[in-house]
Order: structure tokens, then C-alpha cells, then sequence
């Protein structure tokens, strides 16, 4: 099957941008081709396969990763009915929704990158710039436009930030990834760390309202990880692009080239000191406004998107709400700012969601959203917005039909989990998996029901490369391999009380925990806690009092967690338990095995 051959329904409303450009999959094709035929070296094709969006699958050259970028997360009907279709011809008949708004279709073979790339331009999508050293996808918060707490929507920012540096010369050999991150307040996003953050405030300038931003500069996860810095008190909106090419030049021109382990822009904060890369900040934006040939400004579009409640007739004739429904709605929708409209969480396992599902969610989503499309989390999850409060009832009984109904969304419930072992060059546990276990437990047990629990963050990464974003959880975890004697298992460090809002801070390492002691051990943190709280605790609240060291009962430092659960980490022998020395999702004993990683290539 071809991109050609699949057929599009045209009742969707229509895409407002097209990022795509048709001729890119051709010459995708044919660098293919050239590069079997050993006419270019496999280091230049891994550049050019990158930038295009077509990412390294484990162990393997022959198949890869197509990272689909979903600026600022705004992803249509039609466009999910496409990537359903994709998924299906080329793929293995799912899709991935990531951390960070991108949809990703795994297991493609390498010469069938260039019909997925077809297919997705047919829908005004595109994977250029998805990967590789370059500025991968800007991000926007899902609440953008709906939180009660924003100053204004950053949504129309993050759309001209994303087309002005789509394919843009200046930033297409950068020394590594660069990412932008716009939200909608101080709770609802991940601005402290990320190259980039962006926060939306105003201020009265001589009886005017002035709109502009909270820009912060140089945090990031990793291998090691960096709360960022605010550039200044207040970043006016028209210098926002001068302000990002300023960075983006300074990075370009000192970012560490030559060392792979040090070259994200937060290390060159972190080497020059914060004062000093500030003050060169501020001075290039002085140039970057005075040696412009033109007047270079972003393409905002104010334009109110048209808001309007689907028409249909209602077919619930009085019924009640299928069983379910009260759990479902206290713990995946948000009130919007809006009065009579919900935002909805779709809660999915691990970001993960069959052809089927998507198919059906582009039609559930023209059918129930007043917006007519849906815009991805970060949190590896789908929101559907501008829902009326009457029709809940309704979408949750859709939603029961197509397996997206889970509650918990917006709970501890709901873990992030990356890729791990089960496409990953770099990863060493099945962190995807252990995420799945997680949600199914605690669903099981209804503590996505539990107010003291809500707000806590559990995120799991492979490795310690952070794609899992482990040290901005409130129970943090990341892979690697422990020993018995000659037998391997796998297990993952513990972190505790770290946290991406207004108060964002790195999680503090506790412990080494075996990936089959993990349940045990998140069960016996919240027993601690339940035991430990005081009146108006929350499992995250209380634990940042630890963290900080601002706690007095019988935990007082991360220490203290340490002594009560390390006895529940000591492994059996492998006579005692053959099942601890493999990892989920895997019948065999475990090893570790990695291959060349991408994300600094």
C-alpha cells in the first residue's frame, strides 16, 4: 500500500497550518536508496535520516522510528484518522503519543519512511526536525486557553515560534537538541526545564495591558539536569523572537561540539555561570534587533478559533451514566475557565493507542469537542477540550466502547514510562511495560480515587537519560542492572520530591529498587506517608517537606526512606525466584545490552 492509496474523510474541520512539504519524502526515498548503494557513508545518512525525523530502532538498520512533531500539540481529526491508517500499512498497528507532544510510529522499515512521510504531508504533518540537532517540537500546555490561572493563551506564540523555525537555516546543525516549551501558568507546565521555557504574564504599562512572558533559560533532564534561570522580570512579547534567535546564536557559536555528554546548552550555562550568560543574552538580542536587514517579528494569529457545540441529537433518553462514570469524571477532566466546558484526559497505557482507537478518537472528537480537535499532553496523553458539561455522560459511554475510558489520568495512577527495551538503543529496562504494570495495580486497588494522591507524579525513563523525565516525579525511576553472583536483574534507581511548577526542583536519589520489587516499594511509601501526614498533606506536599528538610515526624530525610525500604530491596537467589532476574515483558533472564544512541547524534 501507498500514502496514495488511502482514502480521507473530508468532514473534519480543516488543519489551520500546514507544516509539511511534499517534496521532502521523495528526496527521502532516494537518499535511501543511495545510501544501500554505499554511495553515503552511514554517519551522513544518520544526520539526514534524523532531521527527517526518522529515528535509530534497537539493535537494528534496517527499521526505524518516525517521530511525527505536533506543534504545540494541535493534532485534527482527519490527521489521526491518517496516522491510524499509517499505522496499519506501515507500522505495527499502533501509535505512541510522547512526553513531549510528538506521535511516534515504531518498527517502520526503513525504506517505508518515505510513504509514511507522503501520507502525513497529505494532512499538513510533518517529521522534519522531529529529531537531530536541531529545535525539535514546541510545546504548548494542553490548558492553554482553557486554565483559569493563565494570563492569556500562549497557544497562537507557541504556533509562530514553531513556523518561523521549522527548516530555518540558522538552526539546522545546532551542537544538540534545542527544545521551547510555552504554558499556561506557573502549575500547568514544564518551563524551568527545558532549553526555553515560557510562562504568559502581564503587566500595566502606562494604563495599558502589556503582554509578554517569564522566559527561562537553560534547564533540562539527563544525565545530569538543570533547573533553568529567569532571563529578567519581564520579557515583552515583541522581543520574544529576538530574544530566542539571541539564544539560539549563542548556543550555535559556544555549545560544547566535541564532547556528546556535555553538549545541551544547560552545560554552557552551567560552565559560564548564570550572570555571565545572561548579561551575553541580553547583548546579542541588543544586536539581533539592530543588524536586521528587515524588521523580523513573529506572525502571532489573534483570530478567535471558532467555537461551536456540535449539533446532534441526544440519544440518552433519560439513562443513567454507565457504571464507572462518577470515578471517570472526578479524575481525568478538568473545568475550563469557560463555564460549561470541560477538558478531558484521555487516560492511555504508556502513551500507547491501537489504529482502531485513533480512528475512533478522530470521530469522537469532531463529534464532542467544540474546537473540532484535540490537542496532546505531556504527559503521554490525548486531551479533548471545549467539551459542554451535558455531554460527558455521552463521550464516556463512546469512550467505554473503544477501551479509552480508564479513569486516572490526572492522578498518581497514570505513570509515564518511555520507550525503554522495547525499541531503544540506549535503554536498559522495560520502562514502557513497568509503567503498564503500575497503572493496572493502581487502578486495581482505586487509588486513583485517593485526594492525598492526586497530585503526586510517578515517571519511569530506561536509562538515565531522562526521557521518562524520572527526576521531575514525585516517585522517580531510571533502569540499569544489578547482580547476583553471574545472574543479572534488572533494577532502577529511586528518586524522591522532584517537581517541573513554580517550586521546580531535581528529585533526590534514595536507592537502587529491582524492577519486580517496584509495586512493593511505591505501596510502601504511600503506606508511610498515610501513617506520617498531617491534616492537609498530599503525598507530593509531604514529601517536598522531606526533601527540603522541613519535616518532623518519623521521616525526616530521604535517608530515613532509605533504612525502612532498602530490606525490601535485597534480591533472592535465582532458585529462590526465576521471575526476578527477568524483566517485564521478557520470558528470559535479563542482560544488558545496548546499542549507538541517537539523541545526540
Amino acid at each position: 500500500m501507498t500514502a496514495t492509496n488511502l482514502k480521507q474523510s473530508t468532514e473534519y474541520v480543516k488543519p489551520k497550518m500546514n507544516w509539511a512539504k511534499l517534496e521532502e519524502a521523495e528526496n527521502f526515498a532516494n537518499t535511501v536508496k543511495l545510501y544501500r548503494q554505499g554511495k553515503i557513508d552511514s554517519d551522513n545518512f544518520r544526520r539526514f535520516r534524523l532531521q527527517h525525523g526518522a529515528y535509530g530502532t534497537r539493535m537494528t538498520d534496517d527499521y526505524a522510528m518516525v517521530r511525527i512533531k505536533i506543534p504545540a500539540g494541535e493534532i485534527y481529526p482527519s490527521q489521526l484518522e491518517r496516522i491510524a491508517q499509517l499505522s496499519e500499512a506501515f507500522s505495527i498497528g499502533s501509535a505512541h503519543v510522547s512526553t513531549r507532544q510528538n506521535i511516534q510510529l515504531h518498527w517502520v522499515v526503513l525504506e517505508d519512511v518515505s510513504e509514511i512521510m507522503r501520507g502525513l504531508a497529505e494532512v499538513g504533518l510533518t517529521s522534519r526536525e522531529a529529531c537531530g540537532n536541531t529545535v525539535r517540537n514546541v510545546m504548548c500546555s494542553p490548558l492553554a486557553g482553557v486554565c483559569s490561572e493563565e494570563a492569556f493563551d500562549a497557544t497562537p506564540y507557541a504556533f509562530a515560534t514553531a513556523r518561523f523555525l521549522l527548516r530555518n537555516p540558522m538552526n539546522q546543525n545546532l551542537p544538540r537538541k534545542f527544545k521551547f516549551n510555552f504554558t499556561c501558568c506557573e502549575k500547568h507546565g514544564m518551563a524551568r526545564i527545558t532549553d526555553v521555557g515560557l510562562i504568559p504574564q502581564t503587566r500595566d504599562l502606562d494604563g495599558k495591558i502589556q503582554r509578554g512572558f517569564k522566559v527561562f533559560l537553560g534547564g533540562g533532564l539527563g544525565n545530569k539536569s538543570f533547573v533553568g534561570h529567569q532571563l529578567e522580570d519581564f520579557t515583552p512579547e515583541e522581543d520574544i523572537l529576538y530574544t530566542s534567535i539571541a539564544v539560539l546564536r549563542i548556543f550555535d557559536r559556544l555549545g560544547n561540539r566535541k564532547n556528546m555528554a556535555r553538549n545541551r546548552m544547560r552545560y554552557l550555562v552551567d560552565e559560564m555561570g548564570w550572570e555571565n550568560f545572561q548579561n551575553l543574552v541580553l547583548k546579542e538580542r541588543m544586536v539581533v534587533r539592530a543588524t536586521q536587514s528587515v524588521i523580523v517579528k513573529l506572525e502571532v494569529d489573534h483570530i478567535p478559533k471558532e467555537i461551536k457545540r456540535p449539533i446532534r441529537i441526544t440519544d440518552t433518553d433519560g439513562r443513567s451514566p454507565p457504571d464507572g462514570y462518577s470515578r471517570w469524571l472526578k479524575t481525568t477532566t478538568f473545568k475550563q475557565k469557560q463555564a460549561g466546558f470541560r477538558a478531558v484526559f484521555l487516560t492511555l497505557e504508556s502513551g500507547d493507542m491501537t489504529a482502531n482507537q485513533l480512528r475512533s478518537l478522530a470521530k469522537i472528537c469532531s463529534e464532542f469537542s467544540a474546537e473540532g480537535f484535540a490537542r496532546n499532553g505531556f504527559s503521554q496523553d490525548i486531551v479533548l477540550r471545549w467539551v459542554t458539561e451535558d455531554d460527558l455522560p455521552r463521550l464516556y459511554s463512546r469512550l467505554l466502547e473503544v477501551g479509552l475510558a480508564n479513569p486516572g489520568s490526572l492522578t498518581m495512577a497514570s505513570p509515564v514510562g518511555c520507550s525503554g527495551t522495547t525499541s531503544c538503543n540506549l535503554a536498559l529496562t522495560n520502562s514502557h511495560r513497568l509503567a503498564k504494570e503500575i497503572q493496572r495495580k493502581f487502578l486495581e486497588l482505586n487509588l486513583d480515587e485517593d485526594e492525598t494522591l492526586r497530585d503526586a507524579t510517578i515517571k519511569i525513563s530506561g536509562c538515565p537519560n531522562s526521557c521518562g523525565q524520572h527526576e521531575i516525579a514525585t516517585i522517580g525511576f531510571y533502569g540499569g542492572g544489578g547482580r547476583v553472583g553471574k545472574d543479572m536483574y534488572p533494577v532502577y534507581q529511586l528518586s524522591l520530591g522532584g517537581r517541573a511548577d513554580g517550586e521546580a526542583m531535581l528529585g533526590v536519589n534514595c536507592l537502587r529498587v529491582p524492577a519486580k520489587r517496584i509495586i512493593t516499594i511505591i505501596l510502601k511509601i504511600i503506606e508511610l506517608f498515610k501513617k506520617n501526614k498531617k491534616q492537609d498533606d498530599t503525598l507530593a506536599s509531604w514529601m517536598h517537606r522531606i526533601v527540603k528538610g522541613n519535616e518532623n515526624s518519623e521521616i525526616k530525610s530521604v535517608n530515613d526512606f532509605k533504612k525502612i525500604l532498602e530490606p525490601l530491596t535485597i534480591p533472592p537467589t535465582k532458585d529462590q525466584d526465576k521471575d526476578f532476574y527477568a524483566d517485564y515483558g521478557s520470558d528470559s533472564s535479563y542482560h544488558t545490552k545496548t546499542g549507538k544512541g541517537e539523541c545526540a547524534a
